[in-house]
């Protein structure tokens, strides 16, 4: 019985406070007002939403905080052999496919969102092929020079496919009533996630220590202040060429990666 109070407040405080809802909560504000701060030219605090949470908004909040604890943050309470690469993925795959289905009409560009969301899985789930295992921090720590192309080829896809998840490249029309400047509260709960998931992957396990925990805040923060660096500029540039860029890329690009994947795990036999 102790250990099973134990384990639950282990979770309990791992899906609450950290890595879960609080740290994606800061981490994703922290984001955003950076976002809306740049994009609108101004500094001050943004007015948040104050109407009752949607259905859109309680499915990406519980989704975000289950794929956060599944993260090699440092220090993080759930142990790393109850964590999955495939929980991860699959919980942030519904923040999109739950906006898809319940607010079709207000996304823009819908089925180019889909591919992306597929390439996206693709370059999440690739580096698992050929150590197959699911614990996201024994992918991170896979060096072996035979899977670095994949590797490298997993994570130019999983960046390349982030801008559209996170809605910072415009696919809508200036006009679109999304493009508003106010804290998109679905969207800052997914900041934390999405970034720390790249950082789990495709960066070695930090330890359980000051130097660990500041390491892979900083690999996140980085791959979080590259996205908005990019995303202003593309801002800039409009929503064509983002449409453009996607549409002509992404599947064929998506499709390389496919096919080092295939090439790796047979070499690899």
């Amino acid at each position: 019985m102790t250990q099973v109070l134990s384990t639950l407040a282990t979770h309990t405080l791992a899906l609450v406070l950290y890595p879960g809802l609080l740290t994606c909560a800061v981490f994703g504000g922290l984001a955003e007002v950076a976002w809306l701060s740049i994009t609108t030219g101004g500094w001050s605090w943004p007015n948040l939403p104050r109407r009752r949470p949607t259905p859109v908004l309680a499915t990406v909040l519980v989704c975000s905080i289950l794929a956060a604890v599944q993260l090699a943050a440092p220090f993080n309470p759930v142990p790393s052999e109850e964590r999955s690469v495939v929980v991860a993925a699959v919980a942030l795959a519904f923040t999109a496919w739950a906006e898809l289905a319940l607010t079709v009409e207000l996304v823009a560009e819908p089925r180019l969102l889909l591919i992306v969301q597929f390439c996206w899985l693709l370059a999440v789930l690739g580096p698992a092929v050929q150590p197959e295992t699911l614990r996201p921090q024994v992918l991170g720590n896979m060096m072996v020079p035979a899977l670095l192309p994949l590797k490298v080829a997993c994570g130019a896809l999983y960046l390349l496919c982030l801008p559209a998840l996170l809605r910072v490249w415009p696919f809508a029309a200036p006009g679109d009533r999304r493009t508003h400047g106010r804290v998109d509260a679905a969207r800052a709960l997914c900041w934390f996630p999405y970034c720390g998931l790249f950082t789990t992957l495709f960066f070695g396990p930090p330890g359980d220590d000051l130097i660990g925990l500041v390491r892979f805040f900083g690999i996140t923060s980085v791959v979080a202040v590259g996205l908005i660096g990019v995303g202003v500029v593309m801002q800039r540039r409009g929503a064509v060429l983002a449409r453009g860029l996607y549409t002509r890329a992404i599947a064929p690009y998506g499709l390389v990666v496919l096919v080092v994947a295939v090439g790796t795990s047979f070499l690899l036999r």
